[in-house]
């Protein structure tokens, strides 16, 4: 069982909120978004583990069970080309629960035209394998986002 945290202060609002089809179908994989507080702020690491992918607006960090959790600053976010986002970490490295891992203007992506939704996945998690997953309501970084089973 892996416990997978908020890594960001704001809203819980649900995948199907997402403002993007790809996440909001769960094609990346089943999960729930944070509709992030505005101002600068730090993403931190939903869970423990391994930094495998990592890029200005979008990480991925892998557990010793080799569970991997998506976490993606933002919609369409790429196209700021990094712009307004801070790497902290580099990939390849161990990151604990809570740790920053990017620093980033959750106004300054809106003020260029972009979402600062932010949508967090399971990846490749079977159907049915999350469960107590926080879908509303307000949520702080580091508090439990869902269980993955």
């Amino acid at each position: 069982m892996t416990q997978v945290s908020s890594p960001l202060t704001g809203r819980a609002i649900g995948l199907a909120a997402v403002p993007d089809p790809v996440f909001s179908g769960a094609m990346v994989g089943p999960g729930t978004a944070v509709d992030p507080e505005r101002g600068p702020s730090e993403a931190v690491a939903p869970i423990g583990g391994l930094v495998l992918s990592l890029h200005p607006q979008v990480f991925v960090v892998v557990d010793d069970e080799g569970r991997g959790v998506l976490t993606h600053l933002g919609i369409d976010t790429v196209q700021l080309n990094g712009e307004g986002f801070e790497l902290l970490v580099a990939k390849g490295d161990r990151v604990e629960r809570g740790q920053p891992v990017i620093r980033w203007d959750t106004a300054a992506v809106e003020e260029a035209g972009k979402s600062p939704i932010s949508p967090v996945v399971a990846l490749e998690a079977a159907e049915g394998a999350l469960s107590a997953v926080a879908e509303d309501g307000k949520i702080k970084a580091g508090e439990a986002l869902f269980t993955w089973e």
